[in-house]
């Protein structure tokens, strides 16, 4: 009785569970987008397809077909299939599954996948508990992450799995899914509508799936057609997908600074925009800035980093909201500005020969003149003091070992004089 009971609760689970749910693919030929790790000849595909998975880490941003991936290999795969999910699974049961592992492999010489969701929540001790099973490959490891492994997963771990990077999918990919939905729903949806519901999804296909399936509802409630208007209450916010500890910080970060050394005013300010939606700490944002000014601007325009000292004061003055504004300004000013690495490239050409020579000790004309007993030993002769005398400014002030070095060397951009005009 009680299996009658549990199979007609499958059944009706089956028609109130989510759309996203529902048409999960089963199949690599109905999985959509990740071509460049799934194309019709890559590796992956081809182990998938040969039940040789080896252990693995896919990482990427929500809705992008890891669980999706997992599930598949689960499903054409002889091997016995475990799953957990690192939010609440225990030492204990790993060990769990290792045993079982074991069972399995000798009583049936039956291999175990196991399939580790949320694998950047396990902490060292956990990761270390599963390592030698994945090492002795007793186990292969399926783990599914939103965040870089590289910074969550022990490297021990890491060294002994495949990474693959899945992507957010395109605009196109989203249309394909959003038109499955409709068919699913059996709801009629002009292309402006799926293209529209594509957008909102934000390279998620759940959540493309979800807007659909929120939109349908609300027009089947009110009894008229899908509208615009539906999907766009469907779809309020995107979500954003952004860690401050993570990847994303240095990826937004990298993608800011190179925008602005590229001239790309638009690009910056999106960046800038994108990491303060997502609650990036605004004081490492002016620092970046006020480095960048001298790194990549420099005396082709000294403007620049007066501006970006000044943005990094009002973010202590001002705070947010308001000092976006000022945020932008400074942002703005630094990708239009002329651009200059002269000052950088002297820096460190001069510390690489303070490395490679020592401290060479200055010629004696430099040296203090203003203790007793210094001029017995040579110090300050020499020297011509350059506003009464204009041959101050011929003489070449390097130790006697470097010189006719140039460290600073100007490239006659913007207010940075032509390179022969130095002296």
């Amino acid at each position: 009785m009680s299996d009658l009971f549990a199979d007609a609760a499958d059944k009706r689970l089956a028609s109130l569970a989510p759309l996203a749910y529902r048409l999960r693919p089963r199949t690599l030929e109905e999985f959509v987008g990740q071509e460049q790790v799934l194309g019709p000849n890559s590796a992956l595909r081809k182990a998938i397809a040969e039940d040789r998975v080896g252990s693995m880490i896919l990482f990427g941003p929500p809705g992008t077909g890891k669980t999706t991936l997992a599930r598949i290999v689960a499903e054409t795969t002889g091997a016995a299939f475990e799953e957990l999910s690192a939010v609440s699974a225990s030492v204990a049961d790993v060990r769990g599954v290792i045993a079982r592992a074991k069972e399995s492999l000798g009583a049936h010489g039956k291999r175990t996948i196991l399939f580790l969701d949320e694998i950047h929540r396990f902490n060292r001790g956990q990761q270390d508990a599963l390592l030698p099973a994945v090492e002795a490959r007793l186990i292969t490891l399926i783990g599914a992450t939103t965040e870089n492994p590289y910074f969550q997963v022990n490297s021990a771990l890491l060294s002994r799995c495949q990474l693959y990077a899945l992507e957010p999918l395109t605009q196109p990919e989203l249309e394909v899914i959003v038109r499955r939905g409709a068919a699913e729903l059996k709801a009629e949806l002009t292309d402006e509508l799926v293209s529209l519901i594509a957008q909102k999804a934000g390279g998620d296909a759940r959540n493309a799936l979800n807007i659909l399936d929120l939109a349908a509802e609300t027009a089947g409630s009110e009894k008229k057609p899908l509208e615009a208007r539906h999907v766009e209450d469907a779809s309020s916010k995107r979500p954003l997908v952004y860690d401050r500890a993570g990847d994303a910080h240095f990826d937004f970060a990298s993608a800011f600074i190179k925008s602005m050394r590229g001239s790309d005013a638009d690009a910056a300010v999106y960046y800038l925009a994108a990491m303060i939606e997502a609650g990036e700490d605004p004081r490492f944002i002016a620092r970046r800035m006020v480095i960048f000014a001298s790194e990549d601007v420099g005396l082709a325009d000294p403007r620049a980093l007066q501006v970006a000292v000044a943005a990094a004061d009002a973010v202590e003055y001002v705070g947010l909201p308001e000092v976006q504004l000022n945020l932008a300004e400074a942002a703005i000013y630094l990708a239009t500005c002329p651009k200059s690495n002269a000052v950088k490239t002297a820096i460190f050409s001069a510390r690489e020969d303070v490395r490679e020579h020592g401290n060479v000790r200055p010629p004696k004309m430099l040296r203090g003149s203003g203790y007793k007993g210094a001029k017995a030993l040579g110090s300050g002769e020499g020297y011509i003091y350059p506003h009464d005398d204009k041959r101050g400014f011929e003489l070449d002030y390097l130790p006697e070992e470097l010189r006719g070095r140039r460290y600073w060397q100007p490239k006659g951009v913007g207010e940075e004089p032509e390179p022969d005009a130095k002296k």
